[in-house]
């Protein structure tokens, strides 16, 4: 399950850069898709952070058996992205301020 969050932390990172989108000169993102890629980034973090917090609990949530793991996975993952959604820690706020001033760096 971690080559999945990998991939989807890579994928975030190459939307903030601008490399996602096409849509607009230069590879620009509108403020909507920005807001998307930052939410999208800070719930792969909370994924990560939750997955490392909660890995160790003894407490079987599912009942236990070869599927539990990723089920709690995924039911991290869902966590996460409502968070993020919900405001999250900030951290989307502050990659979204960063894609901004990136994008108009890059538009001079």
């Amino acid at each position: 399950m971690d080559g999945l969050l990998d991939a989807q932390m890579q994928n975030a990172m190459l939307a903030a850069r601008g490399t996602a989108s096409t849509s607009r000169p230069n590879g620009a993102q509108s403020p909507e898709q920005m807001r998307k890629t930052a939410e999208d980034f800070e719930a792969v973090f909370l994924a990560q952070m939750m997955e490392h917090m909660l890995g160790e609990t003894t407490e079987s949530t599912f009942g236990g058996g070869p599927g539990e793991s990723a089920f709690k996975s995924m039911l991290n993952e869902e966590y996460a992205k409502v968070m993020a959604k919900a405001g999250g820690i900030g951290l989307a706020d502050s990659v979204m301020r960063e894609m901004l001033a990136l994008q108009e760096g890059g538009a001079e």
